[in-house]
């Protein structure tokens, strides 16, 4: 993207940066945590690789204040981090003191450093003796839930306005119940749509509860979401393709939340493809079920990646090996997946083998306010979006550097692309990008970098690559302005 003027970004819009808890807190079992399904799925043989875990990470546990200056020096208005279910209410059982401390410890730092905190009560830690009850295929853990969000609510109700539910049901359910790619690694359909109706009826359970506590408070849910295109728009195979990766993909989520039904095709392709797993579904909802889940919501966080390029013949140039959204030994999280192929459209890829598509998200932010936000008066934030690349540390003078120059440009890309929404009359308030820290990237371990700020895992030095510096004169700008572009 070439920027030819200065293009600035509205005076109320929030640039900032998000983390997850397990990625970078480190001290897995100090100070009364307890083991959560990703400490269990991690020591699981084959199934992270390197057999890397996060017991120390990015060690943000000691050294959060360290990080908090950094995030005030690159100019940070919000920080959007995870609490731990398993540091809160370590097995699910009572409160852990100690656990909610540090939480209040973090969040005074960052309000001392005029930091706002985004709250996320949900980011796929749940504590490994609720999987053994079940998960979340059992109904009690959407109360456990609720029981969890209260307790971090009593800590931090006066000093954090912002909350989110959950991050990405998508990937808790369908790729840690179906896929089984993510913890807790089970593999069935049922439990993977089950796990996501819990999901959403702990989701709404929570907005209601905490709205009756505080209705100043802005509530929401961060889901990821993306851009189905079919390969051939007038062929009928490769519209139904990306017909039913929208369904499983988007849909599947946003119809419940805003407008309280499960997209009725997809429901229908169930029944094809897996009967007992309808028929489990049908059983698990319950009557006032999706009127709590469609419990009004002031915004909505869209995560956006990359799109997906399908069609329902086989392509003659196929994506290489881990191009396509399965696992490394093939097995799709989607229900309804065979007659579905990704294929190959020559854009760029990152270190993930993702496309790097921004316009992607200008068209998802237009599609999700037209059909979603806007009727239901609902705000939309790009909660995460963010690349891996093989970065190459270089010693200058002043010490380590990073000229991480496609993630630099995809930053900026990026960006292009919400400024693009935003003329287009979407309400888009603020962007976060993914992540603050280079940090544990689930089954990929430690392999993938995404972070604005690399970490030496060895001494964990902290270092501001380019894309941070950018990031950080972007942010100071207030604007995407041409000569950033030539800046080094």
């Amino acid at each position: 993207m070439s920027v030819s003027e200065t293009r600035p970004f509205p005076t109320d819009f929030l640039f900032g940066a998000a983390t997850a808890a397990y990625q970078i807190e480190g001290a897995a079992f100090e100070d009364g945590r307890t083991a959560s399904i990703w400490d269990a799925f991690a020591r699981v043989p084959g199934a992270v690789i390197n057999a890397d875990n996060g017991d120390v990470a990015c060690d943000h546990y000691h050294r959060y204040r360290d990080d908090v200056a950094l995030m005030q020096r690159l100019g940070l208005q919000t920080y959007r981090f995870s609490t731990s279910w398993s540091r809160v209410r370590p097995d699910g059982g009572a409160v852990n003191p100690a656990g909610l401390d540090f939480y209040k410890r973090l969040v005074d730092e960052l309000r001392e450093a005029d930091i706002i905190p985004w709250l996320t009560l949900y980011h796929w830690d749940m504590p490994q003796a609720l999987e053994e009850k079940g998960g979340w295929t059992s109904r009690e853990t959407a109360d456990r839930f609720a029981e969890y969000a209260l307790s971090v609510h009593d800590a931090l109700g006066d000093r954090v306005d912002i909350w989110t539910t959950l991050n990405e049901p998508w990937c808790s359910s369908f790729l840690g119940y179906t896929a089984g790619v993510h913890a807790p690694g089970r593999q069935s359909v049922t439990d993977g749509v089950l796990a996501a109706h819990h999901l959403l009826l702990g989701h709404g359970t929570v907005v209601r509860e905490l709205r009756a506590r505080d209705a100043e408070l802005e509530l929401g849910i961060t889901l990821n979401l993306t851009v189905a295109e079919p390969v051939d728009p007038a062929d009928p195979a490769d519209v139904d393709a990306a017909r039913r990766i929208d369904g499983q993909f988007n849909r599947w989520f946003l119809d419940p939340i805003f407008r309280g039904e499960y997209p009725g095709d997809i429901l229908g392709d169930l029944v094809t493809v897996d009967a007992a797993a309808r028929a489990a579904l049908d059983a698990a909802i319950l009557p006032g079920d999706l009127e709590t889940i469609a419990t009004p919501i002031d915004s909505l966080g869209v995560n956006y990646y990359h799109g997906e390029f399908v069609g329902g013949h086989e392509a003659p140039n196929p994506p290489r090996p881990g191009e396509a959204p399965t696992d490394r030994e093939g097995r799709s999280p989607f229900p309804s997946h065979e007659g579905i192929f990704w294929h190959e459209r020559g854009l760029p890829r990152t270190s993930m083998n993702w496309e790097v598509q921004p316009e992607g998200l200008t068209i998802l932010l237009e599609r999700v306010w037209e059909e979603y936000a806007r009727p239901a008066g609902t705000t939309l934030y790009v909660t995460e979006n963010g690349a891996a690349y093989d970065d190459v540390v270089t010693m200058s003078e002043s010490g380590p550097r990073v000229h991480d120059e496609e993630r630099r440009e995809f930053v900026r890309m990026h960006l292009g692309a919400v400024l693009d929404a935003i003329a287009a009359g979407v309400d888009v308030r603020g962007y976060f990008y993914w992540s603050l820290l280079d940090n544990y990237e689930w089954a990929w371990g430690y392999e993938k970098r995404f972070g604005i700020v690399r970490v030496d895992y060895d001494t964990q030095e902290r270092t501001v690559k380019d894309s941070g510096l950018e990031y950080g004169r972007i942010i100071a700008a207030r604007a995407l302005d041409p000569e950033s572009a030539a800046r080094r």
